[in-house]
């Protein structure tokens, strides 16, 4: 019990700490990608910027958001084995955040979390290898970070990624069973997938069935998509101002950015909430979307091109739906928010409360 405990509050800790350290990357890419598409025209193919200084900007928040996920789980691992495990931890996180292998499978910021812990407890492991003293010395800038890389890499893509990308081929074929049938159902199950990975392999499961059904001029599956993009970021916006005891102030800075990132549907703001509170912040955030989701399908509301946010209203048939059902999902999000997460009083009251007991186990 006092080992699982243990591991647990590591775990927790290391997610902290990745976090801490990914927050600037999020709030830079996040303020540039919002200021430069913010000038852009909305088009088939989605938001265009037509000023070079805008676009160059655009890169350079692209730039800050493609080292979100690797800043996260590098320091996840860093945070379990110290300096050997923050490489092999941040390539492990870009792997798990881009097309990798024979299907050119992702699994986003949840699997780039789950391989900075693997990669912590792996490094950890190799750390305590008996080798002799002209070894030791190349250990940690040559052997742990080539061995972790090397087996952690290699499971990743022979392993994990091959049964998530066939359930991923499985999703694309239900949910194009379901086109037709119940539009509600539709549009929940669209905006749960959204939500529950943040631009994983759900998220971009979601996108490319809807990306299909608009090549065939149907598109109302894709304003529930992209209903659904705006709501996790905009709920912990609207979580972090109505319920400010519940939040550190960095947290609070950082509910601005998420924010604006609603603004032109960037679900990816609401990462850094998720991954230090997954089990409050990632049910809320689904429920939210999915109740977005079905509001948008059942009031038929189409998005005309593939983006997200209320950055694209004047390309979105049913302008006013759209609107509402964007924060009311985010509202729904934010009011269970409201009720499943303590005050950081309560918080440290109850971390207090579990030190005392493990003080008292250890004196008997």
């Amino acid at each position: 019990m006092k080992k699982e405990n243990k591991f647990f509050k590591d775990v927790q800790k290391a997610f902290n700490t990745g976090v801490s350290f990914m927050l600037p990357s999020v709030v830079v890419g996040g303020i540039f990608l919002a200021v430069a598409l913010a000038t852009g025209t909305a088009t088939d193919a989605g938001m265009e910027i037509t000023s070079p200084f805008m676009q160059n900007l655009n890169d350079l928040g692209a730039a800050g958001f493609a080292m979100m996920i690797p800043l996260l789980s590098g320091y996840i691992a860093n945070s379990l084995a110290g300096k050997p495990g923050l490489v092999p931890g941040m390539i492990l996180g870009f792997v798990a955040n881009n097309p990798i292998g024979e299907g050119q499978v992702k699994t986003g910021f949840l699997g780039a979390m789950i391989m900075g812990v693997a990669a912590g407890y792996f490094v950890r492991w190799c750390k305590t290898w008996k080798v002799p003293a002209t070894i030791r010395t190349i250990m940690p800038i040559l052997i742990v970070p080539v061995v972790s890389t090397f087996v952690l890499g290699m499971f990743y893509i022979y392993v994990i990624s091959i049964p998530i990308g066939a359930a991923m081929d499985w999703l694309v074929q239900v949910l194009g069973q379901m086109q037709g049938g119940s539009a509600i159902l539709l549009g929940l199950i669209i905006g749960a997938m959204t939500a529950i990975d943040m631009g994983g392999p759900i998220n971009k499961t979601a996108t490319a069935f809807t990306l299909a059904l608009m090549a065939e001029g149907v598109y109302g599956p894709n304003g529930a998509h992209r209903i659904a993009c705006a709501i996790p970021p905009l709920a912990l916006a609207m979580s972090t101002f109505i319920d400010r005891k519940k939040y550190t102030a960095e947290d609070r800075d950082l509910g601005i950015s998420a924010f604006f990132m609603s603004l032109i549907g960037i679900t990816e703001g609401a990462i850094p909430f998720a991954a230090k509170d997954i089990k409050r912040v990632l049910p809320a955030i689904i429920i939210g979307s999915a109740v977005g989701g079905a509001l948008g399908m059942a009031t038929g509301v189409e998005a005309l091109v593939p983006h997200g946010g209320f950055i694209i209203l004047p390309v979105v048939n049913g302008k006013v739906w759209y609107a509402i059902a964007i924060v009311a999902g985010a509202a729904v999000s934010a009011a269970i928010l409201h009720f499943t997460k303590p005050s950081l009083v309560e918080e440290k009251t109850e971390a207090k409360k579990e030190k005392t007991n493990e003080q008292v186990e250890v004196a008997k």
